[in-house]
């Protein structure tokens, strides 16, 4: 059996919801009109995937909240956002917090089943102009964070980019191996790198797309 969990508190959105989906060979929707129901719904009958509005009932954004508590006791049911929030803070909170897909609610039906499709098989889903103005939101954040590197890190950020291992940044900046990796850890802060193989992605996708920048710290910090 097909089991969808529709959350949301406007009554015209859950009937239209529900009408495509049993028009899609959904066996059983289940409706919930605020956080509290849904959650309880969910814990009760495991849905194959939840479909969840962001904000419900006046609650601000409560969505997010229930996305991140379901996701404290399940990481695989697949969950899609259905919201008119369209900002792409929201949309990347709304990612972060656990959703697989997100989808604006005036869109049109068949787009609609494609993102259920698309999500119910394990595959994120994101329109074209959400998934681009996600993009340009990380893209404006890297570019803030790479804003507090200093000099000396932006040399060694450009070394780690050249395959250098840690020893030859030493050699290469007239410095303690020590400092290479206290200065590595301070990178890995700053850019939000949870290890070196991601520092080292991270650092070659930025001074891949700034090659003007990419190339100055090489060059100076061969001259220190």
């Amino acid at each position: 059996m097909t089991r969808v969990l529709l959350i949301d508190d406007h009554p015209m959105v859950l009937q239209g919801c529900r009408r495509v989906l049993l028009d899609a060979d959904v066996d059983d929707v289940l409706e919930a009109s605020n956080a509290v129901a849904g959650y309880r719904l969910y814990r009760r009958h495991r849905p194959e995937m939840a479909i969840i509005d962001l904000a419900l009932q006046g609650n601000g954004l409560a969505g997010l909240s229930l996305i991140h508590r379901i996701r404290l006791h399940d990481s695989r049911t697949p969950i899609l956002v259905f919201s008119m929030h369209g900002d792409a803070v929201i949309v990347s909170r709304a990612l972060e917090a656990g959703a697989n897909g997100y989808l604006l609610k005036d869109t049109a039906p068949e787009d609609f089943l494609a993102a259920v499709h698309a999500v119910r098989r394990g595959r994120p889903y994101l329109s074209h102009q959400l998934a681009v103005q996600v993009a340009m939101l990380g893209s404006r954040s890297r570019e803030s964070s790479l804003g507090t590197v200093t000099p000396r890190e932006l040399q060694t950020l450009a070394l780690i980019a050249d395959g250098k291992s840690y020893g030859q940044i030493a050699d290469e900046l007239g410095v303690s191996y020590k400092t290479v990796a206290n200065t590595c850890s301070q990178l890995k802060v700053k850019l939000g790198a949870h290890n070196l193989p991601e520092l080292i992605r991270m650092s070659i996708e930025f001074l891949s797309s700034s090659p003007n920048r990419s190339r100055q710290p090489t060059f100076a910090a061969r001259a220190v």
